[in-house]
Formats: C-alpha cells, structure tokens, sequence
C-alpha cells in the first residue's frame, strides 16, 4: 500500500481545522501531519526540522498574512494550497504571484478541497475553474506582471526573446548566477513553473497592448 500523502493544516478557526481534519482523516491515501493556529505555531515546526507533502494555508492568520509564509513553505518542498474565503480577482492574483500550488474557497465542497490535495501533490496545479478561465483570458495577468521590479521586467523581456540565461547574463552584464536566481524569483511571483510560461505571458501582454 502506497503511503499516504501528508499534509498539514494552518488556520486559526478550530471548528474549520476539526472539520477539515474529519475529511481529511476518512480518505486512506491522505494524513493529517500537524494543525497549527498561526504563523509562529508554523515556522517552530518548520524549524524542527519538520516535512510534509502540502499545506493547506489560510490567507488570515492572527499574526502573519498567510501568503508571507508561502515562500517558506515552498523552500522546504512543501506544496501550498490556499484556503481562504477571500475569492475576489485581486486577491488570487496575489496568491498566484507568492506561488501558491493551488487555491481553495472555504465555502468549497469537502469533496474539492480533497481533488485540489491530490492534484497539487501530483505536480498539477488546482484552481476554481472560473479563476482558471480568467487565467486563459489573461485577464488576472496584468496585476501579476506589475509586481517584478524593473530589472526582472528586462529579464522577462529577453526570456520572451529566446535568450539563453548565459546570452540574458552576457546582454545585461550580470553573472549567469545572478540571471538564474530573478529568473527563480520572477517565476515565484508569478506563479509560472518554467520560462516558456513565462515567455507566453510577455507575449500575451504585448498582444492585448497593441
């Protein structure tokens, strides 16, 4: 038998981490690692040296925003899925530029929040379909682009050239080192997995300016 995929929990409302524990602990290919009510709880446990396959995290922690820990979850290999009951477009182009796996709505049926788990744990990612749509229409884009800094725009545009890191280094007098880390980084804030997605969204904005 296949072990199950661990996960952990961080919300501070116990009533929705006993109900999510309840669905979680039915399902044989699931566990529940940890529960923890804040960022704190969080980073003790990450610092201990802790593992799991992927949190789900709430955006509104007492002590932290939630997508401020993303980047330490992510730096250990764990997967994030966020679970919120904030579903406006501004807030998910937030979450999609920290680099979150997926993005799960608390008024979901259990049923999703369980599809979303497995998908991300398999290397997909998982998002409400209408967000997906609009991901396709580009229309969350433009708000997740305005968050790279000058300098990583220039990157993107030469990505979107079909620069090698090495050409992208030689162009902008940079160390090959250097271009790979804001590549890593601008993939972060966007939430893209490798450059041909970041190439496709540059050559996306260019289409709706002109």
């Amino acid at each position: 038998m296949p072990t199950p995929l661990s996960l952990i929990l961080i919300d501070d409302h116990p009533l929705l981490r006993l109900g999510v524990a309840g669905y979680i602990e039915s399902e044989t290919d699931l566990k529940l690692t940890a529960q923890m009510a804040n960022a704190a709880e969080l980073r003790t446990w990450l610092a201990a040296g802790n593992h799991a396959d992927a949190a789900l995290l709430d955006r509104s922690l007492p002590d932290a925003d939630g997508l401020d820990l993303v980047s330490d979850l992510r730096d250990q290999g764990i997967k994030v899925i966020m679970l919120t009951i904030a579903d406006s477009d501004e807030e998910i182009s937030e979450a999609i530029s920290s680099g979150v796996d997926g993005y799960v709505v608390k008024s979901s049926d259990p049923e999703q929040v369980l599809t979303a788990i497995r998908s991300v744990c398999e290397g997909q990612s998982s998002f409400p379909l209408s967000i997906m749509q609009k991901m396709a229409r580009g229309e969350l884009n433009h708000h997740a682009l305005s968050a790279l800094t000058a300098r990583e725009m220039e990157i993107v545009s030469h990505v979107k050239e079909g620069l090698s890191n090495k050409a992208i280094a030689f162009k902008m007098t940079l160390s090959e080192n250097t271009v790979r880390n804001h590549l890593r980084n601008i993939m972060e804030k966007l939430g893209l997995r490798n450059r041909v997605q970041v190439a496709t969204l540059a050559l996306k904005e260019d289409h709706k300016r002109h």
